[in-house]
This record gives structure tokens, C-alpha cells and sequence, in this order.
């Protein structure tokens, strides 16, 4: 049984990992382990290896040296990019591919700022720790996963379990069906041990690992609803000498108004928590509710200095399941915006796994023969009462 129940964890453990992986790869958020897709980080990370990804939080003040990754807005039309930072400026960080001869600021790439950066390769000695090919499986993966909910959306006639929010709808609903079903099979399993007398309990799944596997799941569905549509949104203004009607052509020295969007493409409400990424920004309101299936707008005021020229500036939205009364979500968030991000994914796992255990019964064999042992002694109890 121990051995059993070790390759059942073991087994869970890959399970949550390949998750996680084609998680982050489809949301475009790294969920603990990340990967590059080129050969700009060659020799250090070759093509299709993977890493380990420390979200910005936990690794600390980026410096040179560090591999990155962040939000870029021009490389590749824009989206999540592995590079090294090379210098530090006043105006944000100097970034480049170890196989690039350029940096990526040479380019069009404006300065990374740290609201871009999400997560830092995972470093032993200086050199980062890779894992060979991993990325390059959990492409397969995904592409999979892809062709899943392209069937599902077909089949059911929605576009709503396409994107991002459509992903943690199928991994959620897929998890639900896995769930139930085992849970099916062991208890008609027990019963069919129980009517030929056998009290040994079988080797079927421990329910507790069972459970513990459903909350994870559930955990990851839960983290990928909060993290994919939230994150920074960049804003490349121009102070000009005049006004103009152009989008973020603004006059020196004034202030513009520009609406942003905060939508909610799921079926539970969400609170959205919307910061402004220096001093000339503004956000009102900075925090909005979103119901199922909704959005709402906000408002960002730029002010841009008295000289003329280009200044890149950004927002950042934290979004969280509206799962906590809202006092609590504000007292939570201003201790740090990642503190409600813990405190519901941790709800909704405890709440998960709870309900397995109840659901699933006794966890271990010994437990399982004493509870049917007990319901056959109440059984016949009854009887010898009635006759």
C-alpha cells in the first residue's frame, strides 16, 4: 500500500506540473516553471528548455545579471520574452537575448520597467537551472489542450470556452469529470469487495490523495482566472507642442483622459484592483467590481511633464476572485496585492479538499474496514431488533 499510494502522489505531482506548465504557457503568466520558445537565450537556455520561474515577489530587486521575464511590447508583436538584463538606467532596464549582438532597446523595445517583470530564472552558482526539452513536451501538450477546447466550443456552439477564461473552464470541468468518476469507481469497487466479504479495502486510489489531486486542480483553475487578464497595461505617450487627436499625443504640461476596459469573461464576479505605475497617472476608481459575463470601465489620467518628447508610462491590474467580502479583500490588499491572491486560492483549496474527504469517506484501508465493519454491525443490529 505504501508503495502504492507513493506512485499515486508521484504521479499527481507530474500531473500538477504538466498543468502548470501548459498553464502558463497558455495564459501567458509563468506558473512556477516557464520555458523559451527561440534561440535568444542560447547558449544558457537552449531552444524548447525549461526553468524554474520565481515570481517577481519572491526573487527580489532585479539587477544585472538576472534572467527575466517579462512583458515586452514590440518583440514578436509583444507578450512574454526570456532575456537577460545587461544595464540599469534611470529610465528602466537595458535587456538582451545572450545570443543577440543588440540589445532589445536598440530596437523598438522601450525600457522594461519593473511593473513588466514577472517572474526570474532560478539561478545555482550563477548559471540558471534548466530542465532539457521540457518545453518542447509541454508545447505538444498544449497544442493539444488547444485542439480540446476548439472541439468543445464547436460542439457547443460557444466561443466562451475559447481563450484564456475558456481554458480554466475546461481544466476545471475536466478535473470535475476525472474526479467524480474515480470516486464512482473505487465506492462501487468497495461495494463489490464488500458483497463478496473481503474487508482488506482493495488498492484502490487513497481518497485522500485523491482529493488533495481535485483541490490542485481546482487551485490551478482558480490562479489562471485571477492571473491571465490581469497584468500591466502599457501606455507609449507623446508630449507634444500642440494638442492633438491622436490617441496619447498629449500637450505638454496638460492631462488626458483615456477609459480602460476591465472585463470578466467568467461566470463568477471579480474585484479589480487597478494601480498607477508613476506619478503623472491617475487611476479613478482604482478598484471595480465586475459581475459574471461583465465589464466596466475606469478612468487613467496621464499628465505629461513641460519638455517635449517620448515617455513610456504604465497601469497594473491585480484581479481576484470575488469569493471574500469586499472589507476583507481591501484590508488584504493593502498589506501587498499578492496576500488575497493566497488567501482565496488557499479558500478555495481547503474548501475543495474538504468537501472530497467528506465525499470520498475514510482515507486509508484500516479506516474504510472499520466504517464498513461498523455499518454491517449497525445492519444486523437492526435486524435482530426487528425479528
Amino acid at each position: 500500500m505504501i508503495r502504492r499510494g507513493v506512485g499515486w502522489t508521484l504521479r499527481g505531482l507530474v500531473l500538477v506540473t504538466v498543468l502548470a506548465l501548459v498553464a502558463g504557457q497558455l495564459l501567458g503568466q509563468p506558473i512556477l516553471l516557464s520555458f523559451v520558445e527561440t534561440g535568444s537565450m542560447e547558449p544558457t537556455i537552449d531552444t524548447g528548455d525549461g526553468f524554474i520561474a520565481v515570481p517577481s515577489e519572491v526573487s527580489g530587486e532585479p539587477e544585472p545579471g538576472d534572467v527575466i521575464v517579462f512583458e515586452a511590447t514590440e518583440i514578436q508583436g509583444g507578450g512574454l520574452t526570456t532575456h537577460r538584463i545587461v544595464e540599469e538606467t534611470p529610465r528602466g532596464y537595458v535587456t538582451r537575448g545572450d545570443a543577440n549582438p543588440f540589445t532589445d532597446q536598440d530596437g523598438d523595445e522601450p525600457h522594461v520597467q519593473d511593473a513588466q517583470i514577472v517572474a526570474t530564472a532560478w539561478r545555482v552558482n550563477g548559471a540558471v537551472v534548466t530542465i532539457p526539452h521540457f518545453g518542447t513536451a509541454v508545447m505538444s501538450v498544449s497544442d493539444a489542450f488547444r485542439g480540446v477546447q476548439t472541439t468543445l466550443a464547436a460542439t457547443f456552439g460557444t466561443r466562451n470556452l475559447l481563450g484564456n477564461s475558456g481554458l480554466a473552464a475546461v481544466l476545471l470541468a475536466l478535473s470535475s469529470v476525472l474526479y467524480v468518476a474515480e470516486t464512482v469507481r473505487e465506492r462501487r469497487s468497495t461495494s463489490f469487495e464488500s458483497r463478496l466479504g473481503r474487508d482488506d479495502g482493495g488498492d484502490g486510489i487513497d481518497p485522500r490523495v485523491l482529493s488533495a489531486g481535485f483541490a490542485l486542480l481546482v487551485v490551478s483553475a482558480g490562479g489562471a482566472a485571477m492571473i491571465a487578464p490581469a497584468g500591466t497595461q502599457s501606455y507609449d505617450v507623446i508630449s507634444a507642442e500642440f494638442e492633438s487627436e491622436q490617441p496619447l499625443v498629449i500637450e505638454r504640461g496638460t492631462t488626458d483622459e483615456i477609459p480602460y476596459t476591465v472585463s470578466n469573461g467568467g461566470f463568477v464576479p471579480t474585484v479589480s484592483y487597478v494601480e498607477s505605475g508613476a506619478d503623472d497617472v491617475t487611476v479613478t476608481p482604482d478598484r471595480a467590481t465586475v459581475g459574471p459575463r461583465d465589464e466596466t470601465a475606469v478612468t487613467v489620467s496621464i499628465t505629461t511633464p513641460d519638455e517635449t518628447g517620448y515617455f513610456p508610462t504604465y497601469i497594473t491590474e491585480y484581479r481576484y476572485l470575488y469569493v471574500l467580502p469586499a472589507p476583507v479583500l481591501d484590508a488584504l490588499y493593502d498589506l501587498h496585492p499578492w496576500v488575497p491572491f493566497v488567501a482565496i486560492l488557499s479558500l478555495l483549496g481547503g474548501g475543495t479538499y474538504g468537501l472530497g474527504r467528506v465525499l470520498a469517506g475514510p482515507g486509508d484501508a484500516r479506516s474504510r474496514r472499520l466504517a464498513a465493519r461498523s455499518r454491517r454491525s449497525t445492519v444486523r443490529s437492526i435486524i435482530r431488533r426487528l425479528y
